[in-house]
């Protein structure tokens, strides 16, 4: 597709005010103005104290009741690899803490102009360690013990990072959302370590000039953040508010204060959907976007005015979107599906929990906003007790206003993606079925991997072939115009839903347009019976535009545990042996014209069609890829073309 046309339809289906923001935003950056406005040295007024009791700090007491000892050895090991000098990147295994940048440091708009090259680098990596999320951790290790241990670490990592990373120069001045959450972090070891005596007199001098100088990075390049208008806006607005409120003393609080709070607000207002979907279709940010809010209603404190503080409006989307996310949440583990986007944030680490597990964030946004919790009291409940919530409750009960895409047996649920994109989808998975069985996940979606690498795998799991759905042709179902961009975009909706009188068995019939342009629709329809068996039939019908064709090539894809597996002489049926019994799924055929295969790790394992080295892999954190089963079926012939799927999971022992 030429580059015009690309531009004609990204236009047309990003709207001409992103567009014009963005543009605006670039030809700052060519013209210089951005460099002027942000010179390196530029002078900030001395503030020598911050704001404390910002955060009502809880009991140690009843901390260590909640995590009991197994917990707090827990928290104190994790504080403790930090203090040595090692710390988890997105929830993976530990690596070295690392805040100085590689090579030159030239001022962030080179790095943006492209007059710097940061070369194979992934910066994910620079930015995510010096997002100081692990000073969380050694303030929540200090608060219990008083170990001053954990202070003296924070202490001599910031003076690292500051030394290092001079004002507005090098990678990590780049983006105002790195800027702001690394602001963010710098106001909650503020609070936590203000007893000790590392915390003298000239290092909180020292940490306030830092915390105003990012709060100053960050209005300059806002239009940037409003062209995307997603995460970055509301992280940057979080962190305008978190300055003013640290420093309200400083000259320029006011102006951050309001920006802070009429872009937050704007977010929170137009970012959520009316059935509480954040915009960005992903889980990871969705809970991101979660996290921002809570750490914002904890220092708010007393609000001074209607515009100092979160809207009734932005508060009902919340409450939409805390019930959108609890649907997808697998009770009896925490977990969601990995659906769109994951870049592995997670910017409030204050709960005994691995990074997948949500229950930390949704128990206390929750409580905060729907008045009640969402889950039966658990150590998760310390992110509630460390952020002291004060309820945002509204006069009005919100609820949904249409049907979740979940279904329910009796030890098994799925989430069914029917989606209407009202902004920029990050993956291509319209009609995707997440199953889970017994807290299993039993067909997953890939996730993500890497945003930035070498082909083949530069943000390389967003395509249609990886996810647990149809696609026609070899053809997506969206066009990709680039890494983190897909136009024509495909819409979903759910033509019925059905459910027995006696609860038996439930249903959802969903369709989407993706393959429009070959005058064909993709029908799914899933059917949860009440024992735990599922069918899922597919159906690729003509549309009234319709034009003949000799035939059509349908691959159907399931992306599967890495589990010891058999399939029978036909290739259509495989079993798995989970950690509970053997699971099986059946495939069946309208069309007798078909091929099977199974790959794993990109390596093909039975059957003969062609591999691709992405397929066959699961991502459960950024950075992070483990070996998957791509078990597909691909069928040739004329319309209509049906396929079906039959998942049996053993009876309870």
């Amino acid at each position: 597709m030429s580059r015009l046309t690309l531009m004609i339809k990204a236009l047309r289906e990003l709207g001409p005010r992103q567009l014009g923001l963005y543009a605006w935003y670039r030809i700052q950056l060519k013209t210089g103005y951005l460099h002027r406005k942000t010179a390196a040295q530029r002078s900030t007024p001395i503030i020598q104290s911050i704001q404390i009791n910002l955060l009502k700090l809880p009991d140690p007491n009843e901390l260590h009741i909640l995590l009991e000892s197994q917990g707090v050895s827990q928290l104190l090991s994790e504080a403790n690899q930090i203090v040595d000098g090692h710390v988890h990147l997105f929830g993976a295994d530990p690596v070295a803490l690392e805040l100085t940048p590689p090579g030159m440091l030239s001022h962030w708009t080179d790095y943006e102009r492209g007059n710097e090259s940061i070369g194979s680098i992934d910066i994910k990596y620079i930015w995510e360690p010096a997002r100081f999320g692990w000073s969380f951790t050694l303030g929540r290790a200090y608060h219990l013990t008083g170990d001053e241990r954990y202070p003296e670490c924070f202490w001599r990592f910031f003076e690292i990072f500051h030394e290092t990373n001079p004002v507005n120069r090098g990678l990590n001045w780049v983006s105002a959302q790195e800027v702001a959450i690394r602001l963010m972090a710098f106001v909650f070891a503020s609070q936590i370590f203000s007893t000790s005596h590392h915390s003298t007199t000239s290092r909180i001098s020292q940490l306030a000039l830092s915390i105003a100088q990012h709060a100053s990075r960050i209005p300059l390049s806002l239009i940037y953040a409003r062209a995307q208008n997603n995460n970055h806006l509301l992280s940057e607005a979080a962190g305008l508010i978190t300055a003013s409120l640290a420093l309200p003393d400083h000259p320029e609080s006011p102006k951050w204060s309001k920006l802070g709070w009429k872009w937050l607000n704007h977010g929170l207002e137009t970012q959520i959907s009316e059935d509480g979907t954040y915009m960005q279709q992903s889980t990871n940010y969705h809970r991101l976007m979660l996290q921002l809010v809570l750490w914002i209603s904890a220092i708010q404190g007393k609000a001074n005015s209607e515009k100092q503080r979160i809207s009734e409006r932005a508060t009902l989307n919340i409450q939409r979107a805390i019930q959108w996310l609890f649907s997808l949440t697998d009770t009896q583990t925490g977990r969601v599906p990995n659906l769109g986007p994951n870049d592995g944030a997670y910017i409030l680490p204050l709960a005994i929990a691995p990074f997948h597990d949500y229950r930390p964030v949704l128990q206390a946004a929750s409580q905060a906003f729907l008045g009640k919790p969402a889950f039966k009291s658990g150590r998760w409940d310390e992110m509630s007790q460390w952020i002291a919530l004060r309820s945002h409750l509204s006069t009005f009960n919100v609820q949904p206003t249409n049907i979740f895409s979940t279904l329910h047996a009796a030890r098994s649920w799925a989430y069914f993606r029917v989606a209407r994109f009202h902004d920029r989808p990050g993956h291509a998975d319209q009609l995707h079925l997440d199953l889970w069985w017994r807290g299993l996940n039993v067909a997953q979606d890939a996730g993500t991997y890497l945003y930035n690498a070498d082909p083949p795998w530069e943000n390389a799991l967003t395509h249609t072939a990886v996810h647990n759905t149809v696609m026609v042709d070899g053809l997506e179902q969206m066009t990709r115009a680039g890494r983190f961009l897909y136009l024509d975009r495909a819409q979903a909706e759910i033509d019925e839903y059905q459910r027995a009188e006696d609860g038996a068995w439930e249903k959802i019939i969903a369709r989407h347009d993706g393959y429009r342009r070959l005058g064909i629709v993709h029908q799914r329809t899933v059917t949860a019976h009440l024992d735990d068996h599922w069918i899922v039939e597919d159906q690729l019908l003509p549309t009234p535009s319709y034009s003949l064709s000799p035939s059509h090539s349908v691959r159907l894809h399931w992306l599967l545990p890495d589990w010891e597996w058999k399939i029978d002489n036909s290739g259509l049926k495989i079993n798995l042996l989970s950690p509970c019994g053997w699971v099986s799924l059946n495939l069946n055929s309208s069309n007798s014209n078909y091929q099977s295969s199974i790959i794993r790790a990109g390596e093909i394992l039975y059957g003969e069609l062609s591999s691709k080295t992405t397929w066959g892999w699961v991502s459960p954190t950024y950075g992070e890829k483990r070996p998957a089963l791509s078990f597909s079926v691909s069928v040739k012939g004329t319309l209509p073309i049906k396929i079906s799927s039959e998942w049996i999971f053993p009876p309870d022992e």
